[in-house]
Formats: structure tokens, C-alpha cells, sequence
């Protein structure tokens, strides 16, 4: 990768919400709880333009809007970043019982607080789960959810990078098995649209990723029993005892840092 990036005209960037944030997905031992991330991504191009650049990511995996709003904004406003990225809700939608009005306000009331510090927002809309067989029944609320939102950052005149509208990841390759989080390849593209929504210079390029292999229908089902096994029951069990994979999980970065940049 190379060392020439344009200039980045922020400081400190601070990113929050839930594991789309925290990097699940991209794996790397290297790094804090074993991820990368497009967040990380997006900071280290800031980092090799600026020395004085320092990135903080308070964002946990599992975490639900009521947690993120409560846990990560207080701190984020004390750190008096001029960049905040943020993404909640997306898991509050998986429960049939959350109010997605209410989800709206909540977060809207969250983003004012952060504006209110002086940074410039970032958020995103939810992904289209249409393509999806387990998730496609969830479309319209992810839909709703979506058009509230898009009212928000109208108003506020935030920063959207509008992942509903990517169809890119319709890809399989963008995706890790567990079909919740993005692999790589999805994360390093994410980054690449938050560089380009903020006008950032950067040399990232998308991971070149093969034509999808034909896969038989054996192949379908053994896929599908794994997964359910692996990722579908342990989902649906700690759903049932209210316990969260983010639990034991603590903030990557929840201190601004200096980053030294990946290759």
C-alpha cells in the first residue's frame, strides 16, 4: 500500500455502534479483539496524512441502541472529536417487539448530542436483507427504519453512506459465513465509502473476489446444517437466556489513539 494519501482534514475521529463497527468479520490477530474493520480502515489513511491524527472505536459487538446510546456517547462527546462515525439499530430490528419509532428518536436525540460537540456526523443506512433467506423477512421493518433515518439526516444535514443501496453486497464473497457480518472484502469496500462520502483522498482498493462458484444442492444443505449449528442455535440460545456475545467484550480503542497503519 502505498504511503501517499491526500490531506484529512480531521483529527480526531471517533467511531460507535455495534459489531458492523467494531470490525467483526475482518479478521486480524494483530489487532485489539482479533478484528480490523472498515473503521480502521478509514482511520489508518487519516493517520499516514496527519501524525498528529488520533482515532478512537468504542463500539462492542451485540450492542443494542439503548447500550450504544448510553455507553459510547458520553464518552465520545468527552473526547471532543470533529469526526464521529455511528451505526446502531440494526440488531434492535432483528426483535419483533422493538419500536422502531422509538428507535428513531432515541437515536436522533443521540446524533444531536454528538453534533452538538462540533463533529461531523456519519451514519448509514441497514442493509437490504431481500437477497437473504433468513433476513428477507425482516425487509420492511429494515425499509422503515431506513426512511425514518434518511428524515434525520436530512435535517441535520449528517453524512449518509447508504448501505441499503450497495448492491455489491448481494455478493456471497462480502460476507462471512455467519451471513450477519461482513467479511473483508465488505469491510475494506465499506471503508472505501466512507473515504469517498467524506471527500477523502486514499489508495484503497476493493478485494478482487472470484465469480461465485456453482454449488449443489448437497452442497446447499450441508452448508445450511452447518450453519444452523454454528451460528442459527447459538443465535437463538443466547436470545433465549438474554446473553450477548459482546458481554465479555471490551472497547477496541476507548481511548484516543495513535495508530500505527496497516499494509
Amino acid at each position: 500500500m502505498s504511503d501517499t494519501v491526500g490531506t484529512a482534514p480531521f483529527k480526531r475521529f471517533v467511531a460507535l455502534g455495534d459489531s458492523f463497527v467494531e470490525g467483526v468479520g475482518d479478521v486480524e490477530a494483530r489487532c485489539p479483539n482479533g478484528v480490523r474493520g472498515w473503521a480502521d480502515r478509514v482511520a489508518e489513511v487519516m493517520a499516514r496524512a496527519d501524525p498528529e491524527f488520533r482515532y478512537a472505536n468504542l463500539a462492542v459487538r451485540g450492542r443494542l441502541m439503548s447500550s450504544i446510546v448510553s455507553e459510547q456517547v458520553v464518552p465520545a462527546v468527552a473526547m471532543q472529536p470533529d469526526l464521529v462515525a455511528i451505526s446502531a439499530g440494526a440488531g434492535d430490528l432483528l426483535r419483533p417487539a422493538a419500536d422502531i419509532d422509538t428507535l428513531i428518536e432515541d437515536y436522533d436525540a443521540a446524533i444531536g448530542r454528538l453534533q452538538d460537540s462540533g463533529a461531523r456526523v456519519v451514519t448509514f443506512t441497514a442493509h437490504d436483507t431481500g437477497g437473504k433467506s433468513v433476513f428477507g423477512a425482516l425487509r420492511g421493518r429494515f425499509a422503515v427504519y431506513n426512511e425514518l433515518l434518511r428524515e434525520v439526516v436530512e435535517r441535520r444535514n449528517l453524512t449518509l453512506v447508504d448501505f441499503w443501496r450497495m448492491r455489491v453486497f448481494r455478493e456471497r464473497a462480502m460476507w462471512e459465513f455467519d451471513r450477519m457480518h461482513m467479511s473483508t472484502a465488505g469491510h475494506v469496500y465499506m471503508a472505501i465509502e466512507v473515504l469517498d462520502a467524506l471527500g477523502i483522498e486514499h489508495d484503497l482498493v476493493p478485494v478482487k473476489v472470484g465469480p461465485p462458484q456453482p454449488i449443489s444442492p448437497s452442497e446447499r444443505r450441508r452448508d445450511s446444517r452447518q450453519w444452523t449449528v454454528e451460528h442459527a442455535m447459538p443465535w437463538v440460545g443466547r436470545r433465549l437466556r438474554g446473553v450477548s456475545t459482546g458481554d465479555t467484550i471490551a472497547p477496541r480503542y476507548p481511548e484516543l489513539t495513535a495508530l500505527t497503519p496497516s499494509t
